[in-house]
């Protein structure tokens, strides 16, 4: 498979309750005015961007039953997570790892470092 701008990060899977993070610029404003101040950059605890990619959510234990009729399909269930690609996430940036990948840099954030989400929706 030849890697293109459009399909570079359908090789990356997330695992669980994890997202993937493109940080926006230190300056950018949402179009619905959400930005963060720059003496709130400047300490690092929070920062945003868009979410790229999200796990499957929390993994459900699944309880284990000794019977041979019942078919072994169910082997994972979840718990889908609140963040859905596209959003705007502001995050706690001690609960995110960083990393880069193909020269970009991105925050691997679980869901639960996440404070707030900005979602383009239409009512």
């Amino acid at each position: 498979m030849l890697l293109t701008p459009d399909n570079k990060l359908k090789k990356l899977i997330v695992i669980g309750d994890r997202v993937l993070i493109r940080p926006t610029k230190p300056d950018a404003q949402t179009s619905s005015g959400l930005y963060l101040p720059p003496g709130v950059h400047e300490k690092e605890k929070v920062q945003q961007g868009h979410i790229i990619k999200t796990g499957p959510g929390y993994a459900i234990p699944v309880p284990v039953e000794e019977e041979p009729w019942k078919s072994e399909e169910e082997a994972v269930k979840y718990v889908p997570l609140q963040a859905k690609e596209g959003d705007l996430a502001i995050f706690l940036v001690s609960g995110a790892t960083e990393v880069m990948y193909e020269k970009e840099k991105y925050f691997i954030v679980p869901q639960s470092a996440i404070l707030l989400l900005e979602r383009e929706e239409d009512f």
